[in-house]
């Protein structure tokens, strides 16, 4: 197995490459950029925008603004250096070529992310503020999830045909089907406008003292994870009874019920635990559907977490910051993936991992 996750690691590397090359090329050549965001000043002519781009170094080709995102190295045609590349940095232009050589610091291969171009902070502090909030929604949903998702599906096979049964079934395509944005807003419009009962948006309450309450955390953490797990609970749902009902028509089951074994001894015994060994695998998966939501119910919700951060990000154009978040994403969601692997690997004794 180490031999396994070893070469998953090094597949990733030029995964992230590929992701890195695809988003920044994406970002670039969508319409509008950061300079026609940031300059709605209707007295601002061209020429001083087609400067501003000349500043940031936009006017160059996209091949080039990737290396020098990649890399942390400016490269600029001519022998003038930019006024985005410090003078303490250490520049060489190189005739031959036309270009001058800028050695900026920072790049993704140096594990530095650059700095958004909207607020001039650092990308990674950016982002590290705004992880909490995200991961404590993630983590809620995803236990919310198993919590209900297991159960639910257990019930929908353990009555099927019922009334319980066609409940269940409703339920789970429901939640599939129900937008999350227009269940969002309606929960807002019912439990906040009309009833009262829970705050409208926020991680907490803004007051003066500004003391910690685990009561008014909860309280806004309830509507923001509610409306993100309804998807992963109806997917769980309906694969869950999907598996049991699998499981009850196999060979084995029938043997075990042709010899006597009682109905309780049989499910924990054959059925819960064989048809639990697919859960493994729905890990990775299920955190890629609660990141994918997290960028819109955090908009909804205005929860201060990294969605919320990219939304309006994407909305600026900073790519600086897009690119941060896509980069951190991205190793997460083939950690994840890894991980429901190994997981199915240790649950599953047939499964072996080479």
């Amino acid at each position: 197995m180490t031999r396994y996750i070893i070469r998953r690691f090094l597949q990733a590397i030029p995964t992230l490459l590929g992701i890195s090359l695809l988003g920044f090329t994406l970002i670039k050549v969508a319409p509008g950029d950061y300079v026609l965001m940031s300059t709605f000043d209707p007295s601002i002519t061209a020429e001083a925008r087609d400067e501003f781009r000349r500043q940031l170094g936009h006017d160059q080709p996209i091949p080039i603004q990737y290396v020098e995102w990649l890399t942390g190295v400016s490269l600029r045609g001519g022998d003038v250096v930019d006024a985005m590349v410090p003078m303490s940095k250490t520049c060489r232009y190189f005739g031959s070529l036309g270009f001058t050589f800028c050695d900026r610091g920072g790049g993704l291969l140096r594990w530095d992310l650059g700095y958004s171009l909207a607020t001039k902070e650092p990308v990674w502090d950016m982002l590290r503020s705004r992880m909490p909030a995200t991961f404590e929604l993630g983590i809620v949903v995803l236990i919310l999830s198993f919590l209900f998702g297991v159960p639910l599906g257990f019930l929908g096979a353990l009555f099927r045909g019922s009334v319980t049964d066609q409940v269940v079934r409703l339920l789970s395509v429901a939640g599939q089907a129900v937008p999350v944005f227009w269940m969002g807003i309606m929960c807002i419009f019912i439990f906040s406008v009309l009833l009262g009962w829970l705050p409208v948006s926020g991680r907490m309450t803004i007051s003066l003292d500004m003391k910690f309450s685990l009561v008014d955390r909860i309280r806004h953490l309830i509507l923001p994870s509610f409306v993100l797990s309804l998807g992963p609970v109806a997917f769980l749902t309906k694969l869950v009874r999907t598996q049991v009902l699998e499981v009850i028509e196999q060979d084995f089951v029938r043997t075990a019920r042709a010899k006597g074994l009682g109905s309780l001894a049989l499910w924990t015994r054959h059925v819960q635990r064989n048809a639990m060994l697919p859960l493994a695998t729905v890990l990775g998966p299920a955190i890629v559907g609660v990141i994918n939501g997290a960028l819109v119910i955090e908009t909804i919700f205005a929860w201060p977490g990294m969605g919320r951060l990219t939304w309006f990000s994407a909305l600026q154009r900073d790519y600086p910051m897009i690119m941060g978040a896509v980069m951190f994403f991205s190793p997460l969601t083939i950690l994840s993936y890894l991980i429901s692997d190994i997981l199915y690997a240790v649950v599953d004794p047939r499964i072996r991992l080479r």
